[in-house]
C-alpha cells in the first residue's frame, strides 16, 4: 500500500510539471523584452480617429527602449502589463499577439492624490469645451522621467510649451523672458505647491549643466562624503564662508563654473492643480526681502540616473557673485555691490564737499591776486 502511494505521487508531481511546461498559466508574468520583440519597430503603427476633428489618424506604436530604460517608472520596476494590465498573456501564433485594442491606461489606478488635485483644474474644465486633456498629453507615454532634478527649460519644453505659448496672457508681467527662464510655470499657477530654490553649477564655456557624478569624480570624493567635505561645522547647511572654499577648490581643479538659480515646485501632486484665475500675480510674493519663496535654497547634484542629491545652503549665497542672472528687486541684493556704489556715492560727495572747501578756503588768496594783477 506504501509503495502503491509514493508510486502515484510521484506520477501526479509528472504530469504536473509537464503540463505547466506544455502549457504555461495565462496569468504568467509577461516580460518587457517579450513587448519589444514588435515595439522596438519605428514603423510599427496603428490607425485610430482624433477626438477632435474626427479624422482618421496614424499613430506610431513605436517605443525607444533606451529611452524607456531611463524612465522612471522602468527604474522603479513597473512592467509594460502594469499599466497595459489587460494583457495577460501572448499569443505568438497570431500575427498581433494581444487584442488590438487595449483599454485606455488609467495612470490614477497608482496616482490617485494627483487625480484628486487634477479635477480642481483648467485642464479639466477643459472637457466641458469637448476637449479631454489626458495625463499623457503632459507626461507622455512611455518616457515619464524623474523631474525633481530638471531645469526650468527641461520642465516647461516637455510639458508646458507643448500646447501654451509664454508670450500670450502675460503681457502684464515686466521682464517676462527672464521670469520664464528662471521661473517654472507651476510656481505661479498652482499657488499652493510648496517652492523652492534650485542652485545648479553651470559652465559658460561648453554651456551646459554639471552632472553631479562628474563633480564628484572631480573634487576627489563620493556623494556621502561630499557634505562632510564642505561642512566644516556639521551644522547641514552650507554658509558662505564653506561656499566660497567650495569655489576655491573647483579652481584648483581647473573648474570655473557659475551657479544658476531657478524658482522651481516641488514633484507634489498639488501640482495638478492648475488654476488661471488664482495664479500668482502679486510681485512682492517673490520681490521683497522676506520673500518665503527663499526658504528653501539648496545646490542640487544630480547622479547619472537622475535622482537628486540635495544640499541646503545658506540663502545669503545668493547675493554673491558667483550666482548669475539671479538677482530679484528686494528679493536677493548683492550687497557688496550695495558697498561699492555706497563707496562711489560717499566719494563723489567728499571730492565735492572737499572741492568746496578748498575754494572757501582759498578766497583771500583769490582775491589778494586778483587785486594785484589789476
Amino acid at each position: 500500500m506504501k509503495k502503491n502511494y509514493h508510486f502515484t505521487v510521484r506520477y501526479g508531481l509528472y504530469i504536473i510539471l509537464t503540463c505547466s511546461v506544455l502549457c504555461p498559466s495565462p496569468l504568467a508574468a509577461v516580460d518587457n523584452s517579450e513587448c519589444f520583440e514588435c515595439h522596438s519597430d519605428e514603423g510599427l503603427t496603428t490607425e485610430s480617429t482624433d477626438n477632435i476633428l474626427q479624422i482618421e489618424i496614424t499613430e506610431s506604436l513605436y517605443v525607444d527602449e533606451d529611452t524607456f530604460d531611463k524612465s522612471i517608472h522602468n527604474l522603479i520596476g513597473i512592467t509594460c502589463v502594469d499599466c497595459h494590465a489587460d494583457i495577460e498573456e501572448l499569443d505568438w501564433n497570431e500575427e498581433v499577439p494581444h487584442a488590438r485594442r487595449l483599454e485606455k491606461v488609467h495612470c490614477v489606478s497608482c496616482h490617485e492624490d494627483a487625480g484628486e488635485e487634477f479635477k480642481n483644474s483648467v485642464h479639466m474644465k477643459m472637457r466641458t469645451k469637448g476637449i479631454t486633456m489626458t495625463c499623457y498629453a503632459c507626461h507622455g507615454y512611455h518616457y515619464v522621467r524623474q523631474m525633481e532634478g530638471a531645469s526650468v527649460a527641461e520642465r516647461t519644453n516637455s510639458i508646458c510649451l507643448k500646447c501654451h505659448n509664454p508670450n500670450q496672457f502675460h503681457e502684464w508681467l515686466p521682464s517676462g523672458d527672464a521670469h520664464f527662464a528662471h521661473v517654472e510655470c507651476v510656481v505661479c499657477h498652482a499657488p499652493e505647491v510648496p517652492r523652492h530654490i534650485d542652485l545648479r553649477f553651470y559652465d559658460l564655456i561648453t554651456m551646459r549643466f554639471y552632472k553631479g557624478d562628474e563633480l564628484i569624480k572631480i573634487i576627489g570624493t563620493n556623494f556621502d562624503k561630499i557634505i562632510q567635505t564642505i561642512d566644516k561645522n556639521h551644522d547641514q547647511i552650507i554658509g558662505m564662508n564653506e561656499f566660497d572654499d567650495l569655489f576655491f577648490m573647483l579652481k584648483q581643479k581647473n573648474i570655473r563654473p557659475i551657479l544658476r538659480a531657478e524658482l522651481v515646485a516641488d514633484i507634489n501632486s498639488i501640482a495638478h492643480q492648475i488654476s488661471r484665475e488664482s495664479a500668482q500675480k502679486t510681485c512682492e510674493m517673490c520681490h521683497a526681502s522676506d520673500s518665503p519663496y527663499f526658504n528653501a535654497v539648496s545646490i542640487i547634484l544630480i547622479r547619472d540616473d537622475d535622482t537628486v542629491e540635495r544640499y541646503k545652503i545658506d540663502r545669503a549665497i545668493l547675493e554673491s557673485y558667483y550666482v548669475s542672472h539671479f538677482y530679484l528687486l528686494g528679493g536677493t541684493r548683492i550687497k557688496r555691490l550695495d558697498k561699492i556704489g555706497l563707496l562711489i556715492i560717499a566719494g563723489g560727495a567728499c571730492a565735492a564737499l572737499g572741492h568746496l572747501i578748498i575754494r572757501v578756503l582759498t578766497i583771500p588768496l583769490r582775491r589778494g591776486k586778483k587785486e594785484n594783477d589789476d
